[in-house]
């Protein structure tokens, strides 16, 4: 695939739920189509209620929060935009439970600094 113009890129801003029981992050088809975003395969999931369902799964979407940003894959279900933990994860966000906010990892509040286990000098 080649670069497009900055022209040419498409962006979203929406309110959004942070899911404690998800790991993906879910947006809507409206929001694929909006964004332009191509199918990159299906995965099986387990809903709360137990039931699986096949969803559709998106190439690469750019997602900000609070300035901080990843890339991620998302599902493609349901009506509103949920975050799951790897966006959590990756920009270094916690769940503020008391205060019902998302706040930087206090241990890095200025930056995401992400854990690699397994690799030592």
């Amino acid at each position: 695939m080649g670069e497009i113009g900055e022209d040419q890129v498409r962006q979203c801003e929406t309110d959004s739920t942070v899911h404690t029981g998800s790991v993906a992050t879910v947006i809507p088809r409206s929001v694929v189509d909006l964004l332009g975003v191509t199918k990159r395969g299906q995965r099986t999931i387990t809903l709360a209620d137990g039931h699986q369902e096949v969803v559709d799964v998106t190439h690469a979407v750019f997602v900000e929060i609070m300035g901080r940003d990843t890339v991620e894959e998302c599902l493609v279900l349901g009506d509103e935009v949920l975050i799951g933990h790897t966006v959590l994860e990756k920009t270094g966000l916690f769940i503020d439970y008391v205060g019902c906010r998302l706040v930087p990892n206090p241990a890095h509040p200025d930056q995401t600094v992400l854990k690699v286990k397994g690799f030592g000098r």
